[in-house]
């Protein structure tokens, strides 16, 4: 069955963190967002995460502190630990020494860490936590977030790959952020943020296949990949990508107070003989589904 990786969201972010000068609403004089985080150098935060990856099921905590980088930019410093999960994994002193740094600063922009200092099963974790700085990071940067309801939509469209040229022989998926600020609730000061990662009207992932042209679901097809299996024959797959973030934060002070994520991908996939994806076993569909769950720890 065709799998998907889990760093195909921290690349979007990244595409698109390219594009930003060009796509920001600009105003002559827009309201504060009501979504700064201030920091406090030396504060001290606990954030425990949750997931469900088609029945894989993980706890991981994530320890952080606030301090300056070098170039004076506010970051948070996070170690991950006590791993648990349905599989029986533990952290190797490798990944418990590892630290992710992240940040909501304005001039500090979000970036994928080295990935290959930690176990492919923390991976995840690391790029859902990402995917939550990267989309509030995004949001602060959209002057038309100020105010309950208000709603922003930004096409992007460029295709991100997780293809490693070897497994994996081809992977894309590309999205346009939609921001609505859902709620500022004043009286508990919490602020609660909507990101939906949906498929643009013309996608422009590679579709090497005729078969693959036909929408799988509701909208064109915004997600394909290609993998080659231990006997020889290459998995392919294409379809839908959605991604649903909600982010509740602080008022006070900008700190992420909660977050969830529900990643859906509706795929159709075959077996095929030849690199061409012409002869094939038959279509199956199939639904990708990863939910995620975050929260600060009092």
């Amino acid at each position: 069955m065709t799998t998907y990786s889990p760093r195909s969201a921290a690349s979007l972010l990244l595409f698109f963190l390219a594009l930003l000068p060009f796509s920001v609403a600009q105003t002559q004089s827009p309201p504060p967002s009501p979504l700064v985080r201030h920091y406090t150098d030396g504060e001290k935060l606990t954030y425990h995460m949750k997931g469900d990856n088609e029945g894989w099921t993980y706890e991981v905590q994530a320890n952080g502190v606030v301090k300056k980088n070098d170039s004076g930019h506010f970051v948070e410093e996070y170690g991950w630990s006590d791993f648990k999960s349905n599989a029986g994994m533990s952290l190797s002193p490798a990944s418990l020494n590892f630290r992710q740094t992240l940040s909501l600063d304005p001039a500090a922009p979000p970036s994928i860490p080295n990935l290959s200092q930690v176990q492919p099963f923390l991976i995840g974790p690391i790029t859902d936590m990402l995917t939550f700085y990267a989309d509030l990071w995004m949001a602060n940067k959209q002057s038309g977030l100020a105010r309950a309801g208000d709603h922003v939509y930004v096409k992007v469209g460029i295709p991100a790959s997780w293809a490693d040229g070897s497994y994996t022989i081809l992977g894309e998926s590309s999205v346009d952020f939609d921001f609505t600020l859902k709620d500022l609730d004043d009286a508990n000061h919490v602020a609660t943020l909507l990101v939906r990662h949906v498929p643009p009207a013309e996608p422009k992932v590679k579709l090497p296949a005729t078969w693959m042209q036909a929408p799988i679901a509701d909208t064109p097809n915004n997600w394909v990949q290609v993998s080659k299996n231990q006997a020889g024959k290459y998995e392919a797959g294409v379809g839908k990508e959605t991604f649903d973030v909600e982010i509740k934060l602080s008022l006070k002070d900008g700190r992420i107070l909660s977050a969830t994520m529900d990643n859906l991908v509706q795929t159709r996939h075959q077996e095929c003989s030849d690199a061409a994806l012409l002869d094939c076993g038959g279509p199956v569909d199939h639904q990708i589904r990863r939910q995620i769950e975050l929260h600060l720890v009092p």
